[in-house]
Order: structure tokens, then sequence, then C-alpha cells
């Protein structure tokens, strides 16, 4: 087989992600796999689902819905668990919100994407989850090039990047206390290109806010917000229309498009070859201090 039938995408990352993820069901009795609607916990459900055919996938997938989330999101959501069959289970900010477990955030930049950590926290608690499998690549932010494949987090569901033990990849130490539980991320070592060469080469739907697609949007410090009643705008913060395309997918409020024509995979991929900027440029959560990423992960962030 020459290298254009085997295409671009190094096929020892599928093989790498898919043994952790089979040893995270070998090694836990209650894993779940945290699912945002994104690209990399899509691509995640999908090495799933390669780890264990024929049989059905072992685990539920886990959304942390914080109420303020692309609709075409939570609709691609639903349609992949009817798609797939994987059990999906949904818990809500707003619920940590009525229960004055968190406050909502008020101003310019308010957003709920920091409050889901404390949903998350509880929704591991009463499942009584002992592993989290999620999407997070080492490629995307410096706190989160610290973590290890599993990334091990206290009896207060809290990482502290110092205690990180030493890891071997062939010697996955699965081994926790009571009450503490492991983030497993078995798509460390791909990046933002590896991904989308993957999705390309596996045909793998996708939600349409990655493509290119006429939308109302605000211009705010130099970024592109998409309009909706969840963002607090000013009188000067007047909304109009552009083609754009989302290159990361969280909160509404935290995650800003770039101007884009590309409308396929091949159009994207040319185009994240010339991005000069990082995939989470454009989330403000990451803005908020030059720690605010670390910052979060230490309190319990996934």
């Amino acid at each position: 087989m020459n290298d254009k039938q085997q295409g671009i995408f190094p096929r020892e990352l599928e093989h790498e992600a898919i043994y952790i993820i089979r040893e995270v069901a070998a090694q836990f009795e209650r894993p779940a796999l945290l699912f945002s609607g994104g690209k990399d916990s899509i691509t995640l459900v999908h090495l799933a689902r390669k780890a264990f055919y024929p049989a059905s996938v072992p685990f539920p997938m886990l959304h942390i819905d914080t109420g303020h989330n692309f609709s075409e999101t939570i609709e691609f959501r639903d349609w992949l668990a009817k798609h797939t069959g994987i059990r999906l289970i949904v818990r809500n900010v707003q619920d940590s919100i009525d229960q004055g477990k968190v406050k909502e955030e008020t101003g310019k930049y308010a957003s709920r994407n920091v409050l889901q950590t404390v949903t998350l926290l509880d929704a591991i608690e009463e499942l009584k989850l002992d592993a989290c499998i999620g999407g997070a690549r080492r490629d995307e932010e410096k706190a989160r090039a610290k973590e290890r494949i599993f990334s091990v987090r206290d009896d207060f569901g809290q990482w502290d990047a110092r205690k990180q033990r030493p890891e071997v990849f062939d010697m996955l130490n699965g081994k926790i206390n009571v009450g503490e539980n492991v983030r497993v991320f078995p798509i460390s070592n791909w990046t933002e290109l590896d991904v989308w060469n993957y999705i390309k080469e596996e045909n793998l739907a996708l939600p349409s806010i990655y493509f290119s697609h006429e939308r109302e949007i605000i211009e705010r410090d130099g970024l592109y917000w998409p309009y909706s009643n969840f963002l607090n705008t000013s009188e000067d913060e007047v909304p109009f229309k552009a083609t754009v395309r989302f290159r990361t997918v969280g909160d509404m409020t935290c995650t800003a498009a770039v101007l884009s024509e590309a409308d396929n995979i091949d159009t994207i991929i040319d185009e994240i070859k010339e991005a000069t900027i990082s995939e989470r440029g454009a989330r403000i959560d990451d803005k908020r201090s030059e720690a605010a990423m670390e910052k979060r992960k230490n309190q319990g962030y996934f």
C-alpha cells in the first residue's frame, strides 16, 4: 500500500488511543466518556466504538450542559446518542444554580463555562465514576501539556500538576485510592490537524457550526462572537451578518467564530495549516488570566 492509499493520518495514534480506551474498561469499574459535542469528543466516540466492535461501548456519554450551548451542538449530541446506541447522561448547570451551589456571573464577559466544574464534580460523585475519558490534547494549551494520559484527581476532584506520577505509555497505572478518580486523555498526543485528518479519513459527521455558514455576530475585542440572548451586549455592539465557522465548540458566551469560507473538510484543513493562532485563541475563558486554564483544572475542571 502506497502513502496515498494509507492516507496522511498517522495510524499509530489511533492504535494508541484504542489501547488506552480498552485499558480504561479493563482497569476501572465505572468509567464514562465526557462529551462536549465538539470534534474531539466526537472522535473519542468513534474510537470507543472501534475499540469494542462488534460489542457495544460499555460506558455512557456524560454531557455537562451549561444551558448556553449552540443549538446545533445539542441537536447533534442527541442524534449521535441515538445513532450509536450509547447511553447519554446529561447534567445541567442550571440545576447547580437553582440549588445555590454556584452563582450566575454578571457583566460583559459573564459565562457559565466556569460554573460547569461544580456540576461535573457533583455528577462524578452521584454516578460514582472512577474514570472520565476526555478529548483534551497537549497541543491545545500549556496547562494541558502537563497532563498524564491517566491524570489522577483527589477525593475533592482537584488536580495538582506536581503530584502527577511518572507514566510510561505501555504501563498505564490506574490504581487509585478510595474517593479519587482519573481523567483519561486517549488523544493527548494528537494535534488539531491530526483530528481533522482523522475525521476526513473516517468520514465522521460533525455539527454544522464547524463549517462556514452565515450567522449574526458582534465584534468584541477583535473577535467575532455569536449573537444570542445569552451574551451580555452593550449598545455599541450591533449585530451584523457574516460568513463564519467555529474552530472549537463550547459555551456560546465564551466561544468566538472566525471569518471563513471553508465549507468542507479539505478547505478547513488548508485553513488550519495557514492559521497563525491556536484553535483556543477564540476562547475568552482562556484569556481571563495567563494561568486561567490551570486554575480551573486545579479546581476540578475537565
